[in-house]
């Protein structure tokens, strides 16, 4: 089971040091399928891959380490959803947000024109570009509002405005609060699904390249072990580089 496997494999994954950790060069399910045909492969020539001196216990761990790396595959992308799913909320609200900041800044500008003390306080709240700047200047406001609210009455603002503020801003700091979360969350479970990912390649390496002396004469069988993705991706830029060569030599 992939979550046995990924707990019973963790104090591996995760004691790879994060300058060790390699990243996937073509897609996980890619990887994953190519791991399991090597270790068909394997399994099927043990005997002469152990005349090379290769070690019988690697191969023994290497569905486990499949089974790891598809877990935390999981894990990352269950993460990344979630993620999304704020990030689109956050996307969709938060035009309405700095709208409802600008408009308060605004009015309180117009306002307060005749009040020193109180432009520059508009002024310092106005300062800061950031999400988190303008959820505080959304509370900001709303208290400078209800403390000073005269004058915003006689430029016929409403009440139900500040308490609108007030609302938004409590809404935009709680899903900012969890936006930051997941990313931190996102990053942590991207490594440990990259350390998985180096901790099966590092396996898969040794079965391929026992495989690649064990049968050097034998081209059917090297293959069973090579990676398809890799040699499909070496035969495309060889065909573009040679397109483009006769493709200038043509123009020449």
């Amino acid at each position: 089971m992939s979550q046995a496997d990924f707990f019973a494999l963790q104090p591996l994954i995760t004691a790879i040091k994060e300058e060790d950790t390699k990243k996937p060069n073509m897609p996980l399910p890619i990887f994953l399928q190519e791991s399991e045909n090597a270790l068909v492969a394997a399994t099927r020539d043990l005997p002469a891959l152990l005349e090379a001196g290769f070690k019988e216990e690697l191969l023994a761990s290497l569905a486990a380490r499949i089974g790891a790396l598809n877990y935390a595959e999981s894990i990352w992308f269950r993460d990344r959803d979630k993620r999304d799913e704020i990030q689109k909320r956050w996307d969709t609200q938060a035009p309405e947000a700095y709208a409802l900041r600008d408009h308060l800044l605004r009015s309180m500008r117009y306002a307060y024109r005749n009040q020193q003390d109180l432009m520059d306080k508009v002024v310092a709240i106005s300062e800061g570009t950031k999400h988190a700047d303008m959820i505080s200047d959304l509370h900001k406001l709303v208290a400078l509002g209800r403390e000073f609210f005269v004058p915003l009455l006689d430029i016929k603002l409403k009440p139900e405005v500040l308490d609108k503020a007030q609302e938004v801003a409590g809404i935009m700091g709680t899903l900012l609060a969890q936006l930051i979360a997941e990313r931190a969350k996102g990053s942590a479970s991207r490594l440990v699904r990259d350390q998985a990912y180096t901790l099966l390649k590092q396996a898969v390496d040794e079965v391929r390249a026992c495989a690649q002396y064990v049968f050097w004469n034998n081209e059917r069988r090297r293959e069973a072990y090579s990676s398809r993705h890799l040699r499909t991706l070496r035969r495309q830029a060889s065909k573009k580089k040679r397109d483009s060569g006769n493709s200038a030599s043509a123009q020449a």
